[in-house]
């Protein structure tokens, strides 16, 4: 009987914690995994004929696909900044890949547009309660890989929760290319040909053997498949040997807005870089297998926007959506987005509601049972309820994105905003504004914002109230535009680029085609 009042006593301070009550069985570990500039149907698991992802879609069939998941943004670091606060762009404030130039500066880039692109901060502030911050207070130990460009010096990895960084810096592509010697402050060269992706892939199964019995959680986040587009000679074999067998259209662009457009997926060199990510995946896979690790680890895989239709590499094709990187499009914002959670009953199970990379942090501590802290301000909602099958879908909300600025592959400035089967597009050049039906047109064929006046309307101005709220920048009239100066420029950009691509697309196919000996680099279209 003595022991009675220690008992109750235990179970008092069990109650407080932080953890929710049904959750006290040990912390599941987490491995998240993004890659860079991944299009929605890259994948072998989202319809890709092409390129072949196997390990990728292990992850799929153990889980749950979100056939409507989507990025923060069209491009890189406000979509990496999301990802790490729960937060619309709108409100964090990085609405521009970190380092390109807005206000006058933007004359500079000699694009003749116009508007001037709205400015946004540089670095991710260190006062968001980050998600790796809130994995840390809950007890776990956390590791960072690859790809950062959401800050520098006092915004790193380190700065913002986790406990250990291998190759996060500012920059966004690999400084060097994919193969060793890097040019990375953050990681340690390899080998002279070591592969980057393979590399990432091999340091993470390093942390995650020394954690022993301390729940992890380890953000994977490929340089893969960003530019400079690269792969061994073997895989670019392979894929050419296949594009070939699948039959290659005479031509492989088409104009788009502003730029022009790949058509097919038929890149062999991009078909390589994508396998040997999945490689690497694989390798991460493996070790929670032989760990025993598996049924204890929560595994996610995303991009961090759409693949790249135009500019950069012009690598891939986007189908059924249109567009890519950069653009305001379906193409530049959905992107796969796959979870598996140990345990639940949900395995290669297909889901239609729309969600966001917002979602990420609140979904992952709702399934460790810790709650949100009241220092997040976080737009995003958990997914758990789907997750477990205890339902469907989830309460009709508004998805946001703020991209006051011109993206590099053609994107114009924009603000979207999706509620339910709807998307506006909220234009802030003089071009009015589009409304689609992504249930019927997820192609964005049809603008339907002159046979559905009010929904068009209606939605006009909850995004613009919401952003106002969020305290969003906007993109203001550059005085000194000329439309004749921007329609020359864009007519004889779209020629010789389209002229420049379709040479070089054919070359790549034949046999004898040589890169440069080392590859570092070669493959980069330039503007």
């Amino acid at each position: 009987m003595k022991r009675l009042p220690i008992l109750i006593f235990l179970l008092i301070l069990i109650s407080c914690g932080p953890r929710e009550e049904q959750q006290l069985k040990p912390l599941p570990n987490v491995l998240f995994i993004v890659a860079d500039d991944l299009g929605y149907a890259d994948l072998s698991c989202m319809g890709s004929e092409f390129y072949e992802t196997p390990n990728i879609d292990r992850i799929a069939t153990k889980g749950t696909k979100f056939t409507n998941g989507y990025a923060g943004c069209q491009v890189c670091s406000p979509s990496r900044a999301t990802i790490m606060s729960g937060q619309f762009t709108a409100r964090h404030g990085i609405t521009d890949w970190i380092g390109e130039k807005s206000g006058e500066a933007w004359r500079s880039e000699g694009r003749f547009s116009e508007l001037l692109p709205a400015d946004y901060k540089h670095a991710l502030s260190t006062e968001i309660y980050t998600w790796p911050k809130a994995m840390q207070a809950a007890g776990y130990t956390t590791f960072f890989a690859g790809k950062w460009h959401v800050g520098d010096e006092g915004s790193l990895p380190e700065d913002h929760g986790f406990d250990i960084n291998v190759g996060g810096w500012e920059t966004g592509s690999p400084k060097g290319g994919y193969f060793a010697p890097y040019i990375n402050p953050k990681m340690e060269s390899g080998p002279d040909g070591e592969n980057l992706s393979i590399r990432l892939a091999k340091e993470t199964v390093s942390f995650i053997k020394s954690c022993e019995s301390k729940p992890f959680f380890a953000f994977l986040s490929f340089y893969a498949v960003h530019g400079p587009i690269q792969a061994s000679r073997e895989k670019w074999e392979k894929y050419r040997r296949k594009a070939i067998d699948m039959g290659v259209d005479s031509l492989g662009f088409e104009r788009g807005d502003l730029l022009p457009i790949r058509k097919n997926q038929d890149h062999p060199v991009y078909a390589g870089l994508i396998e040997t990510m999945d490689d690497a995946v694989g390798i991460v896979l493996d070790a929670l297998q032989a760990l025993n690790l598996e049924e204890e680890t929560i595994v996610i895989f995303t991009s961090d926007n759409g693949g790249v239709v135009s500019g950069d590499g012009y690598a891939t094709n986007n189908s059924p959506l249109y567009g890519g990187k950069g653009m305001q499009w379906e193409g530049g914002i959905r992107v796969p987005f796959i979870i598996k959670v140990p345990g639940s009953k949900q395995k290669g199970v297909e889901n239609h509601t729309p969600v966001m990379g917002t979602d990420f942090y609140p979904t992952v501590l709702d399934l460790i049972g810790v709650k949100l802290s009241p220092e997040a301000q976080i737009d995003g909602k958990s997914l758990k309820p789907i997750l477990l099958s205890e339902r469907e879908t989830m309460e009709e909300r508004p998805l946001i994105w703020h991209y006051p600025h011109y993206g590099n592959q053609g994107g114009r400035p924009a603000s979207m905003m999706r509620k339910g089967k709807w998307k506006l597009i909220h234009y802030y050049e003089n071009r009015g504004g589009a409304l689609y039906n992504l249930e019927e047109d997820p192609s964005e064929s049809v603008n339907m914002a002159k046979d559905e006046p009010e929904i068009f309307e209606l939605m006009k101005g909850e995004l613009m109230e919401q952003l106002n709220e969020m305290k969003a920048v906007f993109p203001q009239a550059d005085p000194q535009y000329s439309m004749i100066q921007e329609t020359n420029f864009v007519l004889k950009r779209m020629k010789r680029k389209q002229q420049q691509l379709e040479k070089q697309r054919m070359n790549m196919l034949k046999a004898d085609w040589q890169p440069n000996a080392d590859w570092w680099g070669s493959m980069v279209v330039r503007d």
